[in-house]
């Protein structure tokens, strides 16, 4: 089994391509080693010292080192132990923990917009589903719309563009100006 592994623009945070589906549906990012008891392989990663953020995307997975250490050690456990958890056949996800829609918590779905909004909201989904989405994709994250109100977009960010130098570069200049070109009552955007 051959895992490339790709950087992101946070320099904490690796994106490692198993050539294998990783999530079947949704995302799930887990920040925790309390978060990670609900996936074999988020435990393991999580039982490396040094790791502080496990994300898991449709084909890849974005891990996150804690601030003082250095990714030439670290990098080499991470590949083991994603090769020993994909060679051994375990899923992704442990049964008796279950995940709702393997997007994270009820919370995280909730979404809050004005009824009189939802022609501009389908529209806005829309713009981060195509053009957002795969982007951010690629550089190891995921977004999600969380709500619109009084002209702001609020969107959620996970995996490697959560705490990274450039997200607000990315929500100001990229994302922001994409949706208001398109979209003339969107403002502004905000990350939640």
């Amino acid at each position: 089994m051959f895992i490339e592994t790709e950087v992101t623009p946070n320099p904490a945070t690796l994106k490692f391509l198993p050539g294998r589906p990783v999530m079947p549906a949704g995302t799930l990012d887990i920040r925790s080693e309390d978060g990670a008891r609900q996936s074999p392989l988020a435990r393991a990663l999580f039982a490396i010292d040094g790791i502080s953020g496990v994300f898991f995307g449709s084909d890849f997975i974005s891990v996150t080192k804690s601030g003082g250490n250095d990714w030439q050690p670290l990098k080499p456990i991470v590949l083991g132990a994603i090769m020993e958890h994909f060679v051994s056949g375990e899923p992704l996800l442990d049964s008796q923990t279950g995940l709702a829609g393997h997007g994270g918590s009820q919370a995280d779905a909730e979404e809050f917009f004005d009824a009189g909004d939802a022609d501009t909201v389908a529209e806005i989904k829309k713009l981060i589903e195509t053009h957002v989405r795969p982007a951010v994709a690629s550089d190891g994250g995921d977004i999600k719309f969380r709500g619109f109100r009084d002209g702001t977009v609020y969107v959620a960010m996970k995996g490697s563009c959560s705490g990274c130098p450039s997200s607000t570069a990315t929500l100001r200049h990229g994302i922001q100006n994409l949706l208001k070109h398109f979209v003339p009552n969107v403002q502004t955007v905000e990350q939640i």
